[in-house]
């Protein structure tokens, strides 16, 4: 286990939001399952601890308005309050640069004079709800650019010869062939590397179904009308397991997309993801959202889950993990009932808890915002809207390797 401080900055709603949503977002991968975190967010130009967690399962879930900044988000455990205290009596320790020592990157902290500190200001003021700060996060001015001189930039590094990312070697991007090449394409090679790629999609918690035949929407052939009643074929199906979610299953319908190549242009590229991804992908939401009449949703989601139930169980070990999370929500079932649950926990996820997942070599953060607006547009049964989640995935070519043991590389577009 590894103590670390969790900075929201100046977000008191993101600080709000982790205590609220039991989540915590890191712009890194380095916190893991069971560290100890120290939750702080600034307010005037003092940065206050209230609250300590316990990271759990790294999750897909970023409830924050800027989500997309933490690519790493973990559900929490035994959350801690205590009556704010101001985290600089780390200074003792860590001297000037106490800041980038204790909290760049949510790093270790691995004095243990620090991790005492942090301990005994922490219980001492122990208090059995989280502490509400009396400045409303909606009027603070945002927080200051730092700029560190040269000098400065040296002194630190003298300082603390970590401050410094390492770099791993260098790379240079590439183009995909195209979605669908046997040897070059996204679709094949993100297949082949999907759980390396997407560590929120933990393998023992999840069901990849790569085939991008086997589902149909049902409705007309796509021949320019509407969306509503459209056909249409996910290259993907995802299901995902969380024992302590309101929906246990979440559907995630997988569309893999590419410019490759061919589509080098921006106007192609433009012109292609307006004409033809993104009402593709409308056609996915709408298939499950109340806009489709509900004889032809509910004929859909009967054929999906016995296709999905048949594709399962012709996967031994795809079958064991399935059975293992029914046994996981109810210890008790017995056999004989376990098919029927199975088959009860897809209905429901179909109907309740839809995500559209688009994996593609190019996307800018404002047509991802467009894409997921688009998507919430498409309302569930239950009110809820159909989520959308968006990842860009490049080619990179190695140019040189420098060091075996750091983690960063730079890339060249």
């Amino acid at each position: 286990m590894d103590v670390r401080i969790l900075h929201c900055s100046n977000l008191l709603e993101n600080y709000y939001t982790c205590i609220n949503e039991k989540v915590a977002g890191f712009s890194n991968r380095a916190p893991q399952k069971g560290d100890l975190i120290y939750l702080v967010v600034k307010v005037g130009k003092v940065s206050y601890c209230g609250a300590r967690f316990i990271l759990d399962e790294i999750t897909d879930y970023r409830p924050w308005k800027d989500g997309d900044k933490y690519i790493h988000s973990l559900s929490i455990n035994d959350i801690e309050f205590c009556t704010p205290f101001d985290v600089s009596i780390l200074s003792e320790v860590g001297g000037k640069y106490w800041g980038i020592k204790f909290m760049q990157g949510s790093k270790p902290i691995k004095e243990l004079r620090a991790i005492g500190l942090l301990d005994n200001a922490f219980s001492s003021q122990k208090i059995p709800d989280q502490h509400i700060f009396s400045i409303d996060f909606e009027e603070e001015p945002l927080e200051e650019e730092i700029i560190i001189s040269e000098k400065e930039a040296e002194r630190i590094v003298k300082a603390i010869p970590d401050a410094k990312i390492r770099i791993m070697g260098t790379f240079q991007t590439i183009n995909f062939q195209n979605e669908t090449d046997k040897l070059r394409g996204l679709e094949v090679l993100v297949n082949d590397n999907f759980y390396h790629l997407f560590p929120q999609f933990p393998k023992e918690k999840t069901i990849l179904i790569p085939e991008n035949r086997l589902f149909k929407t049902k409705g007309k052939k796509n021949n320019g009308a509407n969306i509503q009643g459209i056909r249409t074929i996910p290259d993907g199906l995802l299901i995902r397991f969380s024992k302590s979610a309101k929906t246990p299953f979440q559907i995630n319908l997988i569309e893999y997309e590419c410019y490759g190549e061919k589509k080098t242009r921006a106007s192609d590229k433009s012109y292609y993801l307006n004409s033809q991804i993104i009402p593709q992908l409308m056609r996915f939401a709408s298939a499950f959202s109340i806009i489709t009449d509900d004889k032809t949703r509910e004929s859909t989601i009967n054929e999906w889950v016995d296709k999905t139930i048949d594709y399962i169980n012709g996967e031994e070990q795809l079958s064991t993990k399935m059975i293992s999370w029914v046994k996981e929500l109810n210890p008790s079932i017995k056999e004989r009932s376990i098919d029927r649950e199975c088959e009860k926990l897809l209905i429901q996820a179909f109907k309740f808890n839809v995500k559209v997942l688009l994996i593609i070599d190019e996307l800018s953060t404002e047509q991802k915002e467009t894409i997921r607006n688009v998507i919430r547009s498409f309302k569930l049964v239950t009110g809820d809207s159909v989520q959308f989640e968006g990842h860009v995935i490049k080619l990179v070519q190695r140019l040189s390797q420098t060091d075996h043991e750091s983690e960063y590389a730079l890339t060249v577009q």
